[in-house]
């Protein structure tokens, strides 16, 4: 067994989802240490299950956008574990798909609340310790729609264009001082978020809808939560010592054109 995050502590938001998820089963089987946070107790409880009740993972349930509620996790990671060597913000929310002058004003601002202020209030309160530390590595996901623009995406575009932003800025902030701030950009991946934007886009056909995304794509296929786990794992470890500030897209070569 490979342990290239041996000994690391690493927080996980949004680690009930397909990506999430993922990406903290990885983690566990290259040595870290996790502390893994859902917004949702049931499938938290089920996560618990799967990976199993060890003294080196800690669960814990909170919303991403609460201050209250981070803030906490972050003070209770650091009680169990020590330190914090990597932080994956992975929480997020696809939202609704349509013309932009068709959301109301609530609908827009949950996504930005969801994928933009849960991102930065985990980096209000990380990056202090790691700062501290003199180290460790913050990653965000962004998307293929925080480089360009997509049709039917407005709030959820500028969301994951403003996560690219926020990465840049901490970059320019904290490097200095040791740590890392990377976004990971995926392009359409096999999994409950893409599936939600087919039906929403042809609730009839969405297999129609995925012909159509995948006859965009270059190497002409999804990619898998595995294969953007891998990555983040890459950026969460010493391995990407000399990365920051930088947006990695995962998309199959989708906006290259």
């Amino acid at each position: 067994m490979t342990t290239r995050l041996h000994a690391k502590n690493v927080l996980i938001t949004g680690a009930t989802g397909s990506i999430g998820k993922t990406t903290a089963k990885l983690f566990h089987a290259n040595g870290a240490n996790l502390t893994l946070i859902g917004r949702d107790k049931v499938k938290l409880d089920s996560l618990k299950t799967e990976l199993g009740v060890e003294n080196n993972i800690l669960f814990l349930e909170a919303e991403s956008r609460n201050e209250a509620a981070i803030a906490l996790a972050i003070e209770t990671s650091m009680k169990k574990f020590g330190t914090l060597d990597a932080v994956l913000a992975i929480g997020g929310t696809e939202g609704l798909s349509k013309p932009l002058t068709q959301y109301t004003t609530e609908q827009f601002n949950e996504v930005l609340e969801v994928n933009v202020t849960g991102v930065w209030l985990l980096m209000k309160y990380a990056t202090p310790v790691m700062a501290a530390q003199g180290s460790g590595s913050f990653v965000a996901i962004s998307s293929g729609g925080g480089v360009v623009g997509f049709a039917g995406l407005c709030p959820y575009s500028a969301s994951k264009h403003a996560v690219c932003g926020m990465m840049k800025t901490a970059c320019l902030e904290f490097a200095s001082q040791g740590v890392r701030f990377n976004a990971l950009a995926p392009g359409p991946i096999d999994n409950r978020m893409m599936n939600s934007l087919h039906e929403q886009m042809n609730s009839n056909e969405p297999e129609a809808i995925r012909d159509f995304v995948t006859d965009l794509i270059p190497m002409k296929r999804y990619g898998t939560n595995e294969e953007i786990a891998q990555f983040a794992l890459f950026l969460a470890s010493d391995e990407s010592s000399f990365c920051n500030g930088g947006v990695y897209l995962a998309d199959g070569g989708l906006t290259a054109g």
